[in-house]
Formats: C-alpha cells, sequence, structure tokens
C-alpha cells in the first residue's frame, strides 16, 4: 500500500509540474484508465462558449438545446478549465499550453506545436470559424463583438491565413468541413456578453443542423466552455454528441488537455504540449474502434 501511495504521489506531482510549466492550473486532473481507442471520425466540430459554471447550464430552463445535446450524447460531470482568464484557456485547448500567459493581452505570435500544425503534417486540415472576424485571415485584436483573445489559432504565424474565417464561411454542405473545425460565436452568442438563452439559441440555430447530421455521417460535436464564472473549482459543462457516442453521464475527471488529447488521438497526430500527459477519453465510445 505504501509503494502504491508513493506511486500516485509521483503521477500528482508530475501533473503539477506540467500545469506549472504552462502558466498554472486551478484543477488538477488525475488520469483515468484507458479501455479502447478513439474512433476516427470523418469531421470534428468544437464550439467554445463562455464563462458559466456547470450549474448555470445543465439542468436550466433557458438552455434546452444544450441540455437536449447533454441527454443524447456524453457529458462529462467532471470537466474542468485550466486557469482563469479566458485567454489561456483557448491556448491551453488549441495547442496543449497555456503559453505562459494568464491575462487577456493582444496580440501574441508563438511557434509552438498546435492542433493545426499537427493536422496539417498528416495532410488532413483545420479551420477556425469565428463569428464577427472582418475578414479571412484578419489579425485585428478586437471589432465590435469579435475578440481575438478567443481565437487562439490567429496567434500562430506560421499556419496560413485560410485557417482563420469568418463564420460566415461555415459550409451548408458539412461533408466541405475540414477534418476539424473550431467555432467561436462572439462576444454575446458565447454568454460572455449575453444570457445563457441566448447563446443556447445561437448553438441550435447555427449548429443544430450539423449536430443531427453528425449521427449519420461519422461526425462528432464537441460543446465545451472556457472557463466557469470564476467560482471555485473551475468546473464546466463539456459534451460529446454524435456518431458512435453512448449518451450518458461520465464522471471520470477531464479537462482541456484532455480533450485535445482525445481529437489528436481520433487522427493519429502528434501530442502537442500536456495533451501528452493526459489520457484520451476513451469510454463513451459505441463503436469505430480501431
Amino acid at each position: 500500500m505504501r509503494t502504491l501511495a508513493r506511486a500516485w504521489s509521483a503521477v500528482l506531482l508530475a501533473g503539477s509540474l506540467a500545469a506549472g510549466c504552462t502558466g498554472g492550473s486551478t484543477h488538477a486532473v488525475r488520469p483515468h484508465p484507458t479501455t479502447g481507442s478513439v474512433p476516427r471520425f470523418q469531421h470534428v466540430v468544437v464550439v467554445v462558449l463562455e464563462n458559466k459554471a456547470v450549474h448555470q447550464v445543465m439542468g436550466r430552463k433557458d438552455a434546452p438545446y444544450l441540455n437536449s445535446l447533454a441527454r443524447s450524447g456524453a457529458w462529462f460531470t467532471n470537466s474542468y478549465a485550466i486557469r482563469h482568464p479566458s485567454q489561456p484557456n483557448y491556448l491551453a485547448l488549441f495547442s496543449g499550453s497555456t503559453q505562459g500567459l494568464t491575462d487577456d493581452s493582444c496580440p501574441h505570435a508563438y511557434r509552438s506545436a498546435n492542433l493545426a500544425g499537427e493536422l496539417r503534417a498528416a495532410r488532413l486540415t483545420f479551420i477556425g470559424y469565428s463569428e464577427g472576424l472582418p475578414h479571412t485571415g484578419s489579425s485585428v485584436c478586437s471589432d465590435g463583438r469579435y475578440a481575438r483573445k478567443h481565437v487562439p489559432w490567429a496567434n500562430f504565424p506560421a499556419l496560413p491565413a485560410s485557417a482563420n474565417r469568418p463564420f460566415t464561411d461555415f459550409p451548408r454542405d458539412y461533408a466541405a468541413l475540414p477534418t476539424v473545425a473550431f467555432v467561436i460565436p462572439d462576444l454575446c452568442h458565447d454568454m460572455h456578453d449575453c444570457s445563457v438563452a441566448a447563446g443556447d439559441s445561437w448553438v441550435r440555430a447555427n449548429l443544430g443542423g450539423y449536430a443531427r447530421w453528425a449521427r449519420a455521417h461519422g461526425s462528432l460535436l464537441i460543446v465545451t466552455f472556457d472557463e466557469n464564472d470564476g467560482s471555485s473549482g473551475n468546473r464546466i459543462a463539456t459534451v460529446f454528441t454524435g456518431a458512435f457516442v453512448k449518451p450518458g453521464r461520465y464522471s471520470e475527471e477531464i479537462d482541456h488537455y484532455g480533450v485535445l488529447r482525445t481529437i489528436e488521438d481520433a487522427f493519429r497526430l502528434a501530442r502537442a504540449g500536456v495533451s501528452g500527459s493526459r489520457s484520451p477519453v476513451t469510454d463513451v465510445w459505441t463503436a469505430g474502434r480501431r
């Protein structure tokens, strides 16, 4: 028992050191058992909402659509953001690192590994679609309700301008989507400045069609939040819905690094930053394992 305790302490210490190297963490996520592989999807779409604790969204009447996705998909009841404020969490989800950033300042430029670069190296595709982005490849820090602090790929100059597009370019033919897409609503529709109901309605109107299509076309929708409302623990709502997903509530602890690792494993990509030390999600899949 003492040997086991020492081993587990070493795991926790390693996790703490990794978090410290990436700008700090408000919650230490323990590794969880892996029992299989992640399916290879045709497409993965990730939408990131803003600044809400779990109790502000899940089970609430003003978020009927997000709750319907939780019922038809996998709701991770112990999902956590990395830190406060917003921007480091977006960087963590995209690059496996907060890049040492502790604020929402702009602009920044980074050269480290990231999901888009990994996909390009594997001859796969990535596009980030941001509501309110003035034009493809824009490097502006803010414009109306658009905020670059929520658009991490804009901080990696090695990526092509074509990877950074307005949400108006999101294809109506979902088969034309890139391998992985991120969707960033504006400061109202991500719930940052407007109500939960406004964000819930926007997701239904703009991604509901994809959510239905994904189930029959080997694809996945991930809905998550950048951080909670600033309350203790930084627990957030995260839902996977689409093909191969077994509906239910899942209590294993995950964070943004673990979500990134799951996407990387779906396409057998290299692992960026701290994602390499996280376990992928493997227990929610009904089929499609390789």
